[in-house]
Order: structure tokens, then sequence, then C-alpha cells
């Protein structure tokens, strides 16, 4: 029986491993409840789906800055950045600029 919506989205995610949104929803969840190392493989297989999901570089690179991991938090921003750049995503784009830019 599931207990509450991490549980839930973990068999979401179990059912339809290729679904982006869902493990997007699942890496927020990791985020949320400080299970941060989750999160980031999280963002990083939905990042291996769909290279073009900007939110994942944003909140991927959030997530590795407070795991202290700054210079990939810098290498994810940068490669959101290129990738928003291409696709027109000027407001997703200016938001990694800013991330990267406080670090």
């Amino acid at each position: 029986m599931m207990n509450n919506r991490l549980d839930a989205l973990r068999v979401m995610v179990a059912s339809n491993p290729g679904d982006t949104f869902a493990r997007y929803g699942l890496a927020m969840e990791y985020v949320k409840t400080g299970h941060l190392q989750e999160a980031v493989d999280e963002f990083s297989k939905v990042l291996e789906l769909n290279a073009n999901y900007p939110p994942a570089y944003f909140h991927g690179g959030q997530a590795l800055e407070k795991l202290g991991r700054l210079d990939e938090a810098r290498a994810l921003y940068q490669q959101g950045i290129e990738v928003t750049t291409a696709m027109g995503d000027v407001h997703t784009r200016s938001e990694l600029q800013a991330a990267l830019d406080i670090l």
C-alpha cells in the first residue's frame, strides 16, 4: 500500500521508466524530502531521456550545489544555458545564467 507521494512517484517511474515527467516529479520530490543524491540521479536520467528538458538543468544544478558539488553544478548550468539558447527559451536561460553567476 502506498503511503505517500514519493511512493506513488516511484511506482509511476517503475511502471514507465521512460516517462520524463514522472521522473522529473520524482526528482523534485526527492529534493523536497532531502534525498539530494537520489534527486541528482533522477535529474540525470531525465536529461539522458530528453536533453531538452530545461528545468532539470536548473533544479539538478541546485541539488548539486546543496551537496557541495559546485563544479558539477556549474557544468550542468552551462549545459542548460547551451540547450536553452538553442531552444530560444530566454526565461530559463536567464535563470540558469543567474544561478551560474552566483557560483
